[in-house]
């Protein structure tokens, strides 16, 4: 039995590498974004563990029948199963699997995290425990996954020039980056942010803010504190931006903080342009797509390209009306002055935990797009060899490596295997994992050269210098210029209710009658309960609904693991 189980256990861990490969081709082909992706590594990972887990506990049950436990745990045969080894990687597994549940993520999220770094101990004495035949069936996720990790090393290696940070009245801020031109992304996208004076290691997904349509040069992103890594990067923003008026001295780059970014990840096609009426549901710092998606549509319309929604309803879940601010990002009289011809757009703001206005509605209104430039940084563009549409670049950097790994493996046996006789099963399986990783470092590095080669003569052409010199420019007089003009206040379009919550089976009650036997697309971005709020009540509408209601189809939009 507990032979069946490993055995099991191994083709499922075959595939649980896949799902988090972020930039893969694959994942790209079925059209799975990689935080949708993300769900089916959990799930594998917690199944993988058990077979695995009950595949070591019925050999330690079998070992202390037969009184052999202590000498099979140190045994390692050079041929058959190395125990010692087997017995290393499910310890390792062990703390990778009891620190990735959600209790112990919300709890300590560094412990999760840096526990998650084990997966090199667990996967390589992995494959010294069962070998190179056994271990070969589940390689190729392990491969994939190698492509993707080598891939975004090169991609992170730049520091990344921060454009601006804004501070808004709730104590989010808005991060603008530079990119090159022809880094592609859209409003459903989202990037990793890596800040090295906060911690060597983490990564920490973020939603883009913006639309590529709003310039070529940028792209941002909204950072609200909700854990230890985020207050330290406002800390540390806050007390640079300090320094600088302390001293009197105009806000120029600082370097004590570096950025480095992978991505944009997410879907190849932006869905929301699928529907001609839209809800976009957010909760907190969720309304962040939906800027970004309003502010595509609303670019869309001006310039008079492909762009069916014609209906789109803001539902936000906010805590305090501190939040409301964030809508500010979005001029939508500045980018489409005659918009509402051809789009309507409503927003239905609830305050949750506060029973009635803090302050006057003029005094409200007033603060609404303030916001102060904080904090700008050197560095570079971000760079191009990742982000969607790059599927030729991105299947030929695989198929190299996976010929250069046929390559040296062919190699390996004719000249050294088979002339010498090596026959251990732990070292043949090392050397294995040997070839795998030198194929990707050679024959893979010398694509990915070519592709950064490749990327920054493109750039060139399009006219971008690599510093971003020139979206700052382009950027600080887009700023005066809304300044100058003045901002039109969003509130004015948008209904405010206090002390209340969405009450969801009225609202798809009202636009069934309102909007007619046209399908509705419904996004939703916050926290897991209110996605299962709404795909509750969405599902009982779809049930009960009449011949001409239309029907809600739910989309799911968020990283949580």
């Amino acid at each position: 039995m507990g032979r069946h189980f490993g055995a099991v256990g191994i083709f499922c861990f075959a595939f649980l590498f896949l799902p988090v490969a972020r930039g893969s081709v694959i994942l790209r082909l079925i059209d799975i974004p990689f935080e949708h992706a993300a769900r089916y590594h959990v799930w594998l990972g917690h199944l993988t563990m058990m077979l695995f887990s009950l595949h070591g506990l019925l050999y330690v049950i079998a070992w202390v029948i037969e009184d052999h436990l202590l000498e099979q745990l140190l045994d390692w045969k050079n041929t058959g199963t190395a125990n010692l080894p087997g017995a290393i990687s499910l310890l390792a597994g062990l703390l990778i699997w009891l620190t990735s549940f959600s209790p112990v993520i919300k709890l300590n999220f560094e412990l999760f995290f840096y526990s998650h770094q084990l997966y090199v101990v667990f996967v390589i004495f992995l494959a010294l425990h069962v070998g190179d035949f056994y271990f070969c069936m589940s390689a190729g996720g392990i491969f994939v996954f190698m492509l993707d990790r080598f891939l975004r090393f090169c991609q992170s290696r730049k520091i990344v020039k921060i454009i601006s940070v804004k501070s808004f009245p709730c104590g989010t801020m808005e991060f603008v980056l530079s990119k090159p031109a022809n880094l592609r992304y859209n409003a459903l996208s989202f990037v990793f942010l890596h800040v090295r004076e906060l911690s060597w290691l983490q990564w920490h997904p973020f939603s883009v803010s913006s639309s590529p349509l709003d310039g070529k040069y940028h792209v941002s992103v909204l950072i609200k504190v909700l854990g230890e890594w985020t207050a330290k990067l406002r800390g540390d923003i806050l007390n640079a931006s300090e320094a600088m008026l302390e001293e009197e001295l105009p806000l120029k780059p600082n370097n004590k903080i570096t950025a480095y970014v992978e991505g944009p990840y997410g879907h190849e096609l932006p869905y929301h342009l699928m529907y001609e009426n839209l809800v976009l549901v957010a909760g907190g710092i969720g309304i962040s797509p939906f800027i970004a998606i309003l502010s595509d549509i609303l670019h869309r319309v001006r310039e008079g390209m492909p762009c069916l929604p014609r209906n789109v309803f803001i539902i936000w879940a906010v805590k305090k009306s501190t939040e409301i601010p964030l809508l500010s990002i979005v001029d939508m009289e500045s980018i489409c002055p005659s918009f509402s011809d051809k789009l309507n757009v409503k927003t239905h703001i609830y305050v949750t935990r506060e029973s009635e206005p803090p302050l006057e509605e003029d005094n409200v209104q007033s603060t609404v797009t303030s916001s102060t430039n904080l904090f700008v940084s050197s560095g570079s563009a971000v760079s191009g060899l990742l982000g969607t549409g790059h599927k030729g670049w991105s299947g030929l950097y695989l198929i190299s490596s996976a010929v250069g790994f046929i390559t040296l493996m062919v190699l390996l046996q004719v000249f050294y295997l088979n002339p010498y006789g090596i026959s251990k099963w732990w070292y043949k399986a090392l050397l294995f994992i040997a070839c795998m990783a030198i194929s990707i470092l050679i024959f893979g590095g010398v694509v990915v050269a070519l592709w950064h080669l490749w990327e920054t003569r493109v750039s060139e052409s399009e006219g971008h210098d690599d510093d971003g010199t020139k979206f700052d420019k382009l950027y600080h007089n887009e700023s005066l210029t809304q300044q100058e003009s003045g901002l039109k206040n969003p509130l004015k379009s948008t209904l405010i209710k206090f002390g209340a919550r969405p009450d969801f089976k009225e609202i798809f009650a009202y636009l069934s009658q309102r909007w007619g036997h046209v399908d509705v697309g419904v996004i939703v971005c916050g926290p897991a309960t209110l996605h299962a709020s709404v795909a509750r009540d969405i599902r009982s509408h779809s049930i009960r609904r009449e011949r001409d209601h239309p029907i809600f189809h739910f989309n799911s939009h968020g990283f949580d693991l």
